[in-house]
């Protein structure tokens, strides 16, 4: 026992010296479960450890925390490496961490759940996002290693199955920390100056390590972007990237991705083959058929003997016109009959018939009927009309 008098700043420092004087402390794992987990603006990330019992402040600083694969989120089960040390300042010890992966899965297998179910709940992944792949293309675009068996992969297939398409080869790097914005800028270039009707981008096989490129968001959003229909080929048939769920097509080898993007000129020969066939066959049938019309009109009367053809529509026409002229004088009697009962009415009702019986009618000067004897005054001229001629008379006196 000592009777130094510290201050607090010395006490805090001599802890601290003990701390990192402990080799065990200098590196040490410490496996929990992160709660409170914050990233500051200056990059830096502070989040606690615990277990069922205790808890544990932590800090990562900004260059650790730039190499995680994953996003670490508060509730993850982790494994932290790094040293155990106390802040003077605060007086409170934490564990300074420089490594961190998930527990139970690979930190790049978290990565990768995490990024598919981000950009899978933005709609990257939605089929009506897809482009159809064109049938005949005329300019295939590969994005990929210029020195890889992929490539040559790639140009084989094509040239035995379509050679009449031109294939243009993106030189990219498809691992290693440049190679996603590599990818990324041949998209964009491929796009920019439109140098394809189709594009290829993947790589050979490897491990989840050695394809990480195309688990980048930034090569997923430029497949998601492009105006050109893109066919992901990476790796084998078991490997699946994020690039395979943006992508418009899915290809299980870069051999695939290849077969994908053009048709096999061997199967468009058969279908021309069959083609040709099934059209002959139609013309062939089509020229019995008018063959067979040809000569039915051969042995038809109109040619073969066309006066006879013309005598016979003279007869149909003699017909014809008797049936024209009997309809006429049907109509033409039914018409005289209504017109003579017509005139037999209007004769029942003429005065003329009146004054056959022996009447007479009086009219006046101009023509007017005289109705009664105020008509007219003595001295009047009037005209009396009997049925055959008529007198004139002059009025004396009214009775």
């Amino acid at each position: 026992m000592t009777d130094k008098i510290f201050s607090v700043s010395e006490l805090n420092n001599h802890i601290k010296s003990l701390l990192d004087s402990d080799p065990m402390l200098g590196g040490i794992y410490v496996c929990g479960e992160l709660s409170n987990y914050k990233i500051y603006p200056s990059g830096h990330h502070y989040f606690t450890m615990k277990d069922a019992d205790c808890a544990v402040r932590c800090v990562m600083f900004k260059s650790a925390a730039g190499k995680l694969r994953f996003r670490p989120e508060s509730g993850m089960k982790v494994t932290a490496f790094g040293r155990v040390t106390v802040f003077p300042r605060d007086g409170a010890y934490q564990l300074y961490v420089t490594e961190l992966r998930p527990e139970g899965v690979g930190d790049l297998q978290v990565a990768f759940e995490q990024l598919k179910a981000k950009l899978e709940a933005e709609g990257l992944f939605d089929r009506r996002f897809k482009k159809p792949i064109p049938r005949f293309p005329m300019r295939v675009a590969v994005v990929t290693s210029g020195a890889g068996a992929a490539v040559r992969d790639i140009i084989r297939v094509l040239r035995k199955r379509w050679p009449l398409a031109k294939v243009l080869l993106l030189p990219v790097r498809v691992q290693g920390a440049e190679a996603p914005a590599e990818i990324t800028g041949a998209i964009k270039y491929a796009n920019r100056y439109e140098v394809g009707d189709v594009l290829i981008v993947g790589r050979g096989g490897g491990s989840i390590e050695d394809l990480w490129a195309f688990n980048d968001e930034r090569v997923a959003r430029a497949i998601f972007e492009s105006k050109i229909p893109v066919i992901s080929a990476v790796g084998h048939e078991p490997d699946v990237t994020i690039s395979d769920y943006v992508a418009d097509l899915r290809a299980a080898t870069p051999s695939n991705g290849a077969e994908l993007a053009a048709p096999d000129k061997e199967e468009l020969f058969e279908i021309l083959d069959a083609f040709s066939g099934r059209m002959g066959q139609y013309m062939r049938k089509e020229i019995e058929g008018l063959k067979t019309r040809l000569r039915a009109l051969q042995e038809s009367r109109a040619l073969s003997d066309p006066k006879n053809y013309i005598d016979d529509r003279r007869v149909l026409l003699d017909h014809a016109q008797l049936k024209l002229i009997g309809a006429q004088e049907r109509i033409n009697a039914g018409k005289r009959g209504r017109f003579s009962a017509l005139a037999a009415s209007l004769d029942a009702m003429s005065p003329l018939k009146v004054l056959g019986r022996g009447y007479a009618v009086a009219q006046k000067a101009d023509g007017s009927v005289i109705k009664s004897a105020e008509d007219v005054g003595p001295g009047d001229n009037i005209k009396v009309r009997l049925e055959k001629d008529s007198i004139s008379c002059t009025v004396i006196k009214e009775q």
